[in-house]
């Protein structure tokens, strides 16, 4: 889905205005996922998709103001992408959002979902 995967590159860039978070990351993988069994319909559900990349955008852009301020504090941050565009496609997101257990999922919103994500794809040096 394409417009899904506009929604993944919210890590590496910095975002626009994002509207405060509302949901949760289980809340956020079950509508994704409905959205993604639609193929090609999903299409017609464009609500939906600017919701959910709504909500990316706010964790994408709330997970890099936590790394920034961390570097500036002079702490590690928990996640270090390489320098340049980083990218993950919708379907990588996906399958490590759905690798954090459910109860932790219902328990995290987007932007903790989101660190945890990138600190496993991109895990600072020791």
């Amino acid at each position: 889905m394409r417009a899904l995967t506009m929604f993944l590159a919210l890590a590496a860039a910095p975002m626009t205005a994002a509207a405060a978070q509302s949901m949760n990351a289980e809340t956020f993988h079950q509508r994704a996922t409905k959205l993604q069994k639609k193929g090609a319909l999903a299409l017609f559900s464009r609500g939906e998709i600017k919701a959910l990349m709504t909500e990316g955008q706010a964790a994408g852009k709330r997970a890099r103001e936590q790394r920034l301020a961390a570097l500036k504090a002079g702490s590690k941050p928990r996640y270090c992408p390489p320098e340049g565009p980083a990218r993950m496609n919708s379907d990588e997101f996906m399958q490590r959002l759905a690798a954090i257990p459910a109860a932790e999922r219902a328990r995290i919103d987007m932007t903790e979902a989101t660190v945890r994500i990138l600190a496993s794809k991109f895990p600072c040096a020791a």
